[in-house]
């Protein structure tokens, strides 16, 4: 199992449309999702991948991260387990 953290969507964004934007660049469809609004001007999502390990991740993660999408840049980062 991996987590992407994608950070500064446009709010509103659906997560079709960032499943598709993923899938665009090569990624494998997300198991689950969790939006963090936080106060609104750089919102996030935390991506599950259940059958993709984080090494895996880490270079479709560099396809994404500080692409423009949206008219904002975003942020992409493989969160990795403490205790692993």
């Amino acid at each position: 199992m991996s987590r992407l953290w994608l950070v500064n969507i446009e709010p509103g964004t659906s997560d079709e449309e960032i499943r598709d934007f993923l899938v665009k660049y090569g990624f494998p469809p997300f198991d689950s999702i969790e939006h963090e609004e936080g106060d609104g001007t750089r919102p996030a999502a935390m991506l599950t991948f259940g059958g993709l390990d984080p090494t895996a991740l880490g270079q479709l993660q560099e396809r994404v991260h500080n692409m423009y999408w949206k008219k904002r840049k975003l942020g992409a980062q493989v969160m990795r387990d403490r205790f692993a």
